[in-house]
């Protein structure tokens, strides 16, 4: 799927419809979940394919608070925590591994691919872009795709006024430089910037 240009980073208005869609629409759980995945933790779909269960939930079942992504599961091969603290995280994980628990007996393998696919095995990295690309095209996101949620995170969390360094930890880049991008192409930061001008 050969694409040209940054994926873009929808509005907020676009976010609602995007995540209403995708709630009511097939396998609505995963989903979500995948869609939290990269809007809310900034993964990207090779980051998201890699992750398998019993990386984001114990023995227990119990969603950890933080899990580690090693440098052969990534792109760019830089190892980085990747914090489950937030709720709507923690809710739509939480509620995907109960549906999946269910339609598994209750035993989901701590081994296995955290996102499955209606084949049954984990996603590779390509079909984890093209869902992501087909939901975005199902709520009318004109050029969205599976880096959108990605650049979304950077862009809010840079727009809230936290420091680059934090972003590009939270980010794994290999550089602030890198992370610096994601401030200078935010359109949506610059119209606020220039709204806000006394």
């Amino acid at each position: 799927m050969a694409q040209r240009g940054k994926a873009r980073v929808p509005t907020e208005a676009e976010l609602k419809r995007l995540f209403a869609v995708t709630k009511a629409g097939s396998n609505a759980r995963r989903n979500v979940a995948i869609l939290v995945a990269s809007y809310r933790l900034g993964l990207r779909s090779k980051d998201m394919a890699a992750l398998t269960v019993g990386e984001v939930f114990d023995e227990a079942g119990q969603l950890l608070e933080e899990c580690s992504l090693s440098a052969a599961q990534i792109k760019g091969r830089k190892p980085r925590m990747v914090y489950l603290t937030n709720q709507a995280v923690r809710s739509a994980l939480n509620d995907y591994l109960r549906e999946r628990s269910e339609s598994e007996h209750g035993k989901v393998h701590r081994g296995a691919a955290l996102f499955r696919s209606t084949k049954g095995g984990g996603f590779s990295p390509n079909t984890l872009q093209q869902l992501l690309h087909k939901l975005h095209e199902r709520a009318g996101i004109i050029g969205g795709r599976s880096h959108s949620g990605r650049r979304h995170f950077a862009t809010s969390l840079i727009g809230k006024g936290v420091d680059l360094k934090s972003v590009s930890v939270l980010m794994g880049h290999s550089s602030v430089a890198m992370t610096a991008h994601y401030a200078e192409d935010n359109p949506h930061r610059l119209r606020r910037i220039v709204a806000e001008l006394a």
